[in-house]
């Protein structure tokens, strides 16, 4: 049925209560997740609305933006991406990724090939399980390998307006890259758009919808204390407002992400994280013609030949990356925690940028510095002008590990669970393991776990339609002053 389960049989007489600090994609998720499942559930945010953190824009179905990272990193990615397409198939943008490495990079095409073998391996193996997780083609074309003289031959294509083939992505492609500065073959991989304003959209049109759900913005945690070893109290206050509000809950989340360690300090709950400052800029190009998958030019990070990534949107409209410290990287942006506190200490300039504007002077001369990266490789690019502020923010990363990328959850004393997901796609993945610790503190029925605790039950979340998520993603967009067509869908 199209509806949230029956509350009792998912909840015990107690009927606990749940609280979520943080309204980012990973409290967002897990709010959802329970309050499908009729769990009585309060989400906080401090901020107007939800998934308003660090930008995201890509998938990570298998994470080739990161050579660095484990194959094991990597084949959690695909299994969470798939999991992810299956619960909020509206936000995806729907394009593959081309992976290519300039002839300045000490790396060699080939060095791709076990991993991505691996990962079609994996995928092929998942859509075997069940055929609902091929939400990424053909697991045979989860890759292809093109050499320059295959690239070559679609120079003299005409631009299609639909992709009817893989190679269709590849036209504009070939005709705008220096392909001289590239080494071959190339890589085309079916790792696709994530759209941070669908997603936001979703979220909010959902939880409207469930009455299991408790929606306060606007509103900012400042104490939390655990009363014995069974339930909260914590203390709210609503901007604008001088009266604090107290509430008990039996179980609390800290969904905060880079400041995840503010609340850990509250409880004196100790715990290694670092926390990074990143930003990616807005472009457009007007002279833009035909289809465009993402593409993604290698680099060494840090250095001035850091991976250049260049995501499409409708209308001409870039989100860009450069893993460099004058473009996407800032001097001293990666932080730590210390010995007498969980929260690392970010400098004041990203405080200020986080909270409060962007000098337009630094809008200016980093996003121009994004758009010579690319056009280093796509000459044409130089046309590309200043579209928007940046897309910016903090990623927390747990324990001291700068490369880590799929992570989830941990828990702290009795009934605290927080998140420390790095990529959107993790975020389910910690909505499970809060589950099951639910189940282990008794606080769910097992029959709910039986049922649902193994699958994703997100009808209500899934009745969401192309047209009033767009509608509403547009709106946000409006609303946090970037351009309507990095919310449509792609």
């Amino acid at each position: 049925m199209n509806q949230a389960v029956n509350k009792s049989d998912a909840i015990p007489l107690a009927d606990p209560k749940i609280a979520i600090i943080g309204g980012g994609v990973a409290g967002s998720t897990i709010a959802l997740r329970f309050a499908e499942l009729g769990i009585d559930t309060s989400l906080i945010e401090k901020g107007d609305s939800l998934v308003n953190g660090p930008p995201f824009c890509h998938l990570h179905a298998g994470g080739n933006l990161y050579r660095e990272i484990s194959d094991e990193q990597c084949l959690t990615l695909l299994q969470q991406s798939i999991d992810t397409v299956k619960v909020y198939p509206q936000s995806v943008n729907k394009r593959p990724t081309v992976v290519a490495l300039p002839k300045s990079d000490p790396g060699e095409p080939l060095d791709l090939l076990p991993r991505l073998e691996k990962l079609r391996a994996k995928y092929r193996s998942l859509v075997e399980q069940d055929v609902c997780n091929a939400v990424l083609g053909d697991p045979e074309q989860y890759f292809r390998l093109y050499e320059r003289a295959e690239i070559e031959a679609l120079k003299d294509r005409p631009l299609p307006e639909q992709a009817q083939c893989l190679s269709d992505w590849l036209v504009a492609f070939a005709q705008q890259v220096d392909l001289d500065s590239l080494k071959f073959p190339i890589v085309l991989v079916q790792e696709y758009g994530l759209s941070a304003f669908r997603f936001s959209a979703i979220a909010s049109l959902a939880i409207e919808r469930l009455p299991d759900c408790h929606l306060y913005t606007n509103t900012q945690v400042v104490a939390l204390e655990q009363l014995g070893t069974s339930n909260w109290r914590m203390s709210m206050k609503v901007q604008g407002e001088n009266e604090i509000i107290h509430t008990d809950f039996d179980y609390v989340i800290n969904a905060c992400g880079f400041k995840s360690g503010e609340i850990d300090d509250m409880l004196s709950a100790k715990r290694k994280r670092m926390v990074e400052f990143k930003a990616a800029y807005v472009a457009h190009w007007p002279k833009c013609k035909g289809l465009w998958p993402e593409v993604i030019f290698y680099g060494q990070r840090g250095t001035p030949q850091g991976m250049a990534q260049l995501t499409p949107y409708p209308d001409g409209y870039f989100q860009l990356h450069g893993m460099t410290q004058d473009i996407t990287l800032f001097k001293n942006g990666l932080v730590a925690s210390c010995e007498n506190s969980a929260q690392p200490k970010l400098a004041e300039r990203f405080i200020n940028k986080i909270e409060r504007q962007w000098p337009a002077e630094i809008i200016e001369k980093r996003t121009l510095g994004s758009i010579e990266h690319i056009a280093q490789y796509i000459p044409s690019f130089n046309q590309a002008n200043v579209a928007a502020k940046p897309l910016f923010g903090a990623q927390q990363i747990p324990g001291d590990d700068a490369d880590l990328r799929a992570a989830g959850v941990s828990f702290h004393g009795e009934r605290y669970a927080r998140t420390e997901i790095v990529k959107a796609s993790s975020a389910l993945a910690a909505a499970d393991a809060i589950l099951q610790d639910l189940m282990a503190n008794e606080l769910v029925s097992s029959a709910l776990i039986e049922q649902y605790a193994t699958k994703h039950y997100f009808p209500i979340t899934r009745q969401c339609t192309q047209e009033e998520v767009t509608a509403k993603a547009e709106q946000l967009a409006r609303q946090r002053q970037y351009p309507e067509a990095l919310a449509k869908n792609f």
